[in-house]
């Protein structure tokens, strides 16, 4: 039961990790296509583009903490 535990960490981190390698693949795109559409917004483009990415870059890090929880915490009582 405890290798079950340890599984759900390992897949929220690698779930979460692929998510935000897509959503920065997206929003690097996304950035590069305007930006090459509207060469004069591109300091406004680039402004959102930093706010984005830090939200994105959340959510691995709430999926780490959630993790590092079921490591030190759940895992534990649950073998004992």
């Amino acid at each position: 039961m405890e290798a079950m535990v340890y599984f759900a960490a390992a897949a929220m981190i690698c779930v979460a990790a692929i998510g935000t390698a897509i959503g920065f693949a997206m929003l690097g795109g996304k950035l590069l296509d305007c930006t090459a559409r509207q060469p004069e917004m591109a300091p406004v483009l680039q402004g959102k583009f930093f706010i984005i990415a830090g939200l994105l870059d959340a959510v691995p890090m709430i999926s780490v903490g959630l993790a590092m929880y079921l490591i030190f915490v759940v895992a534990p009582t649950v073998a004992g």
